[in-house]
């Protein structure tokens, strides 16, 4: 038996939150309005063989897509704390994570992107995020580092617009 080589590397992010002045069912609404949820029916033609045809039904979602959510704040209630609002987003699209993983299969690690969309105690709302630029920078790809500027840009865009 071989033991496994493990190395670590520190890397460094750029954590951005976007606050806003609207409830927080105001601005999941807008979020939830402005992307569908992903159409996992690509999953099924990829496993039947089916590739142009699943390129071809991910080429017709967004630009970005719901992958899935999970109620944060719903858990706290297992921590015996009162519940609160705190939904986390995984927000990306397939074809734009395939074009980076196609050149760095690692980057694979952050995609889709994680936003969570949150209230604080004292009633703000805020959605918060890891810079994609800056998560798939530490590859050291300009392909990666390309995709992810434009990721980068329709992120924020989209959460901007969902906040004002």
């Amino acid at each position: 038996m071989t033991n496994p080589e493990i190395s670590s590397v520190p890397v460094t992010t750029e954590h951005v939150p976007i606050r806003s002045a609207k409830p927080f069912e105001a601005v999941r609404t807008a979020l939830e309005a402005a992307l569908p949820k992903l159409d996992n029916a690509y999953v099924q033609l990829l496993a039947s063989g089916k590739v142009d045809a699943a390129r071809d039904l991910l080429g017709r979602q967004g630009p970005l897509s719901i992958f899935g959510t999970r109620n944060h704040g719903q858990l706290l209630q297992i921590a015996g704390l009162l519940q609160r609002r705190a939904i986390q987003y995984d927000i990306g699209n397939p074809l734009t994570a395939s074009m980076m993983t196609r050149h760095v299969l690692s980057s694979a690690l952050y995609a889709p992107i994680r936003v969570l969309l949150s209230e604080d105690q004292d009633g703000r709302v805020a959605f918060e995020y890891d810079r994609p630029r800056a998560s798939f920078g530490q590859f050291g790809d300009k392909d990666v580092d390309a995709v992810a500027g434009e990721l980068d840009g329709r992120l924020m865009e989209v959460l901007v617009a969902a906040s004002t």
